[in-house]
């Protein structure tokens, strides 16, 4: 069993920016993080491999979002910029199993959830 824990939520002003983090106890596959804004479901927004190496993105967040995560370790981390009213909303570390994901999962990709954390973005 993979515990997630997730901090780093807020409030700013659109264009400002803030950093999640999402650290799993226990040894976790790809690690994704997952937007959720008010009324609608999760969509998944970023994605990266265990090792670092791969990381990919919804389009929506391109150019503006980087997920990071040091090879070997179970803590990722995602640099929001530039970020929009829309961005607002819940965000949800998720993880999965499997070592490998070849491109931006689906929620049910995901094996274990966080609780979330609220992002809050005014125009």
């Amino acid at each position: 069993q993979v515990q997630l824990t997730e901090s780093g939520g807020g409030s700013v002003q659109g264009g400002g920016s803030l950093r999640l983090s999402c650290t799993a106890s226990g040894s976790a596959g790809c690690i994704g993080w997952f937007h959720q804004a008010p009324g609608k479901g999760r969509e998944a927004v970023a994605e990266v491999t265990p090792g670092g190496r791969l990381t990919y993105y919804a389009d929506s967040v391109k150019g503006r979002f980087t997920i990071s995560r040091l090879n070997g370790e179970d803590t990722v981390h995602l640099l929001m910029n530039n970020l929009k009213p829309s961005d607002s909303g819940a965000y949800y570390c998720a993880a999965r199993r499997s070592l490998i994901c070849l491109g931006l999962g689906d929620w049910a990709d995901f094996d274990y959830w966080g609780q979330g954390t609220q992002v809050i973005v005014s125009s």
